[in-house]
């Protein structure tokens, strides 16, 4: 306890900062400092660390678990005792993985945490060490401050989200009795939408896209380089790959997503204010979809989408391939149904390219938001953002939430870290996070904490 003490002590002193934030950064910067992509299998280190935090700050060894629920995947469950056995707890998620960054591909080195102009850099800082940092430096702050809610607070930690999500579900299957709660709140979707730099909308994931990846694979016999011939795998890949590029899926404004526009159009001006409100209409306007589906961010919230993005071929510079692949990576609408899309896809890929299932979708279903529960999260995101409107939001991407909802847990990812529609850095080049934006958001899953444990 005594070197955990002085070592935030040491970040404090160095940086000024309160001892709370000191401790935020330290938790932070440790994190980032370990590379835990699959590859590299540091997963384990990283649960060990942040557990070792925990015992280290007065955790009864009970209430701190290391579990490999998959090779060289380390997941750490974590817990903060409430005073009324009979009350169901609440359930706090974060990943600890980290999908690789190569240091060629970055201005900085991407794990070290860099503090630059107002901006941390580095990998998982946004996705999702930042919200791993926030949790445990926070049970650390509850524990030293001998708070005690009337709920159990569960942390689960995973390590294995970007990948397999191994984890998540042999804790929801195999482990239940140690994450079982009455609802699961994600530090890991969700967040405030920027707009020209200030909060506009403070949002919170209640349902997701459903994950699905396909392989797409031309075949030939080859031969020598010299004896080009038209029925080249490479091209009919390509071709493939340019219908499917080109195939836009149908327009489907979902409940949730029709409650963003609607909120989203109040904080919003001109052309795209008007087309918010138009897309939420009952039918939606498809002119207005249209130009709303020029930028990603919405086009995401409005129909399925697949997209190319991995791609290999050949085997030598001086012969023909014999082998073209690609995978092609699906976000299907919560809702709709996956049989569709593979059809689709199929027909879009033509008679020369095998089409097979690496990852089947599987469907999650939505987690209604109570008008009593989402006054919960509208006073909270008023303490710290006074007038930002607080909506539901269907995330674009896949989560752990995913499969806690599919056990039956309902599960909402109110981040609290802001996110520009224009500037998404997560899994890309110089990821980063707001450097007052992360002690924010980590002020407020504090208050979080103590609101829902009580």
């Amino acid at each position: 306890m005594l070197a955990a003490a002085a070592a935030t002590a040491v970040v404090q002193a160095q940086t000024g900062l309160s001892p709370d934030r000191a401790l935020a950064r330290e938790v932070l910067g440790e994190l980032i400092a370990i590379p835990t992509t699959a590859e590299n299998g540091l997963t384990p280190k990283a649960a060990q660390a942040m557990a070792d935090r925990l015992l280290a700050a007065g955790f009864p060894k009970d209430d701190v678990q290391v579990l490999t629920l998959a090779p060289r995947v380390g997941t750490l469950v974590a817990r903060l005792g409430g005073t009324d056995r009979s009350a169901r707890p609440i359930l706090l998620m974060a990943h600890i993985d980290v999908v690789p960054a190569r240091r060629e591909d970055w201005s900085l080195e991407p794990y070290t945490l860099t503090e630059r102009d107002g901006w941390f850099y580095g990998r998982g800082t946004t996705d999702n060490k930042a919200g791993a940092a926030m949790l445990v430096a926070n049970f650390v702050r509850l524990e030293r401050e001998g708070w005690q809610g009337r709920r159990d607070l569960v942390i689960a930690l995973t390590g294995d989200e970007e990948t397999t999500q191994a984890g998540i579900q042999r804790l929801v299957k195999e482990h239940r009795t140690l994450i079982d709660a009455e609802l699961a709140l994600n530090t890991d979707s969700g967040g405030i939408i920027l707009r020209n730099g200030k909060p506009s909308l403070f949002t919170i994931q209640a349902s997701e896209k459903i994950y699905a990846d396909f392989q797409l694979e031309a075949t030939d016999v080859g031969g020598h380089s010299s004896l080009a011939r038209p029925d080249n795998p490479i091209y009919t890949l390509a071709g493939a790959l340019q219908r499917i590029g080109a195939y836009r899926f149908p327009l489907n404004v979902t409940e949730i997503a029709r409650l963003f526009f609607q909120r989203a159009a109040q904080v919003d001006t001109g052309q795209r204010a008007a087309d918010m409100r138009r897309v939420a209409a009952m039918p939606p306007d498809p002119a207005a979809a249209d130009r709303l589906s020029k930028q990603p961010f919405y086009n995401a919230r409005l129909r399925t989408t697949c997209v190319a993005t991995r791609v290999e071929a050949g085997h030598a510079n001086n012969a023909l391939p014999q082998t073209a692949r690609a995978v092609v990576n699906c976000r299907i609408l919560p809702g709709e149904p996956t049989a569709p899309v593979e059809a689709a896809l199929r027909k879009l890929a033509g008679d020369r390219v095998a089409l097979t299932v690496l990852n089947a979708p599987q469907a999650s279903p939505p987690s209604p938001i109570p008008p009593e529960l989402l006054a919960r999260f509208e006073r909270l995101a008023a303490a710290q953002w006074p007038g930002v409107p607080v909506t539901p939001v269907m995330e674009a991407g896949a989560t752990d939430g995913m499969f806690t909802r599919l056990a039956g847990i309902p599960t909402y990812a109110p981040s609290a870290r802001p996110e520009d529609p224009d500037d998404v850095r997560a899994h890309g080049k110089d990821e980063r996070l707001g450097v007052e934006a992360f002690y924010q958001a980590a002020e407020f899953w504090y208050r979080l904490m103590k609101e829902f444990g009580s």
